[in-house]
C-alpha cells in the first residue's frame, strides 16, 4: 500500500502544476491570447500559430529550452543565423521584384520606413541600453523578424534574442491592427483616393540582372550583409532565370514553411515567464512599438511629399508599405486605399516600397555590423 501511494504521490509531483508559477499562468494566458488572433482573426497564422505555441510548450514545461531539450536544438538553429538567411532564401524565390524595378523611387519610400530604427536606437540608449543592445534592439523597428534575430546573434545579444524577436514577429503579425490609424491620421481621403498609373512591362532581362547587381553593389560596400542580401536575392534569382524550378518551388514551399516552423516555435518559447517577465523586456516591446509607428509614419508622410513633387501622382500609403514586412504591409496599404475608394489598386505599387523595405533593414543591420566591428 504504501509502495502504491509513493508512486502516485511521484505521479502527482511530476505534473506541471506543481511547478508552475503565477508568471507561467500569465504567459499561458498570453499564448492562448495569440492562439485565438491567430486562429480567429487570422493575423497572419503562419507567424502565430508556431511562435504561440512554443510560448505554450515552455511555459508548461520548460526544460524543453534547456540544453538536451527539443527546442533548445531549434533556438542554436536561429542563433548560428542559418534560419534567418534560409528565411530570406524563400522570400526571395517568393516576392515579385517587378515593382522594384519598374518604379526605382520606390527605394525612396522604403528608405525613409527605416527612420523608424534609428528613432529606437536612440530611445534605446536614452533607456540605458549599451550601443549593441540599442542596436538590436532597433531593427525591431523595420518590422524584420529574421533580420533582428540575424543582428541580436552576430552582435552578441543572445540573451535579448528571445524579446527582441517575439516582439519583432508580433508586430510583424499585428500590422493590420497598428498601420491603418497611423495611415489615416496622417493622410487626407482625398489622398487616399488617388490613383496611380499602371507600372511599366520589365523584361525578363531586367529581372534576371536586378539579383545579380543588387547583390554585387549591396555586398561590396557592407560584406557583413551577404547572409541575408545574398540570399534573398538567389532565391529571387531562382524564380526569375526560369531554369531551376525545382529550387524554386522547394525554396518558397517545402524548405521555408520547415524552417517557419523551426523558427516559429524556438523563438516562442524564448518567452519563459522568468525570460520575459522583466522589465527589460517591456522596454524592448515598448520600444518596438515606437519604432514601428515611426517607421510607418515616416514612410507616408515621405509619401506624402513625392505626392507633392509629383503633382498627385503617387499615393502616399504606399509609404506605409516601406517597412520590411512583406507582403503584409503591402496589403494593408491596398486595403486602406480600397476602403477610400474600392476600384483603388495600390497592391502592386506597394510591393514596390515593401520590397526595398526588406533590403533597405538588411542594410540598415549592416551599417550597425560595421559599425561595431562585426
Amino acid at each position: 500500500m504504501d509502495y502504491i501511494i509513493e508512486v502516485f504521490g511521484n505521479l502527482i509531483h511530476q505534473t506541471a502544476f506543481f511547478n508552475l508559477t503565477v508568471g507561467n499562468y500569465i504567459m499561458i494566458g498570453v499564448a492562448c491570447i495569440f492562439l485565438y488572433l491567430a486562429i480567429k482573426k487570422e493575423y497572419e497564422p503562419l507567424l502565430l500559430v508556431p511562435i504561440s505555441f512554443g510560448m505554450l510548450l515552455v511555459n508548461i514545461y520548460p526544460s524543453i529550452m534547456e540544453d538536451g531539450g527539443l527546442l533548445h536544438y531549434f533556438f542554436l538553429l536561429d542563433e548560428w543565423s542559418i534560419l534567418p538567411s534560409l528565411i530570406f532564401l524563400g522570400v526571395g524565390a517568393m516576392t515579385d521584384f517587378g515593382p522594384l524595378i519598374a518604379n526605382p523611387k520606390s527605394f525612396l519610400l522604403g528608405a525613409a520606413a527605416q527612420f523608424g530604427i534609428f528613432a529606437a536606437y536612440i530611445g534605446a540608449m536614452l533607456l540605458g541600453f549599451e550601443n549593441a543592445a540599442a542596436a538590436a534592439i532597433s531593427i525591431i523597428g523595420g518590422a524584420d523578424g529574421p533580420t533582428s534575430i540575424y543582428l541580436a546573434g552576430k552582435l552578441h545579444q543572445t540573451s535579448l534574442m528571445g524579446p527582441i524577436a517575439v516582439a519583432a514577429y508580433s508586430y510583424m503579425s499585428l500590422v493590420p491592427i497598428i498601420q491603418p490609424p497611423i495611415m489615416k491620421l496622417l493622410t487626407t481621403e482625398k489622398e487616399r483616393k488617388i490613383k496611380m498609373d499602371q507600372l511599366r512591362p520589365v523584361s525578363k532581362l531586367e529581372r534576371i540582372l536586378f539579383p545579380v547587381i543588387v547583390t554585387i553593389v549591396v555586398c561590396t560596400i557592407l560584406p557583413s550583409t551577404a547572409p541575408l542580401v545574398g540570399m534573398l536575392m538567389l532565391g529571387n534569382l531562382f524564380k526569375e532565370s526560369g531554369v531551376v524550378r525545382q529550387l524554386t518551388d522547394t525554396a518558397s514551399n517545402a524548405l521555408m514553411y520547415i524552417v517557419v516552423i523551426l523558427l516559429g516555435t524556438s523563438v516562442g518559447a524564448t518567452t519563459s515567464a522568468e525570460a520575459f517577465l522583466n522589465i527589460t523586456t517591456i522596454k524592448i516591446v515598448v520600444l518596438g512599438l515606437i519604432a514601428f509607428a515611426f517607421g510607418t509614419a515616416a514612410g507616408v508622410l515621405f509619401g506624402k511629399l513625392m505626392c507633392k513633387i509629383t503633382g498627385g501622382k503617387v499615393n502616399p500609403l504606399i509609404g506605409s508599405a516601406g517597412v520590411s514586412a512583406v507582403p503584409m504591409a503591402a496589403r494593408v496599404s491596398q486595403k486602406v486605399g480600397a476602403e477610400a475608394d474600392p476600384t483603388n489598386f495600390l497592391l502592386m505599387h506597394a510591393m514596390g516600397p515593401n520590397v526595398a523595405g526588406v533590403i533597405g533593414t538588411a542594410v540598415a543591420a549592416g551599417v550597425f555590423m560595421a559599425i561595431f566591428g562585426v
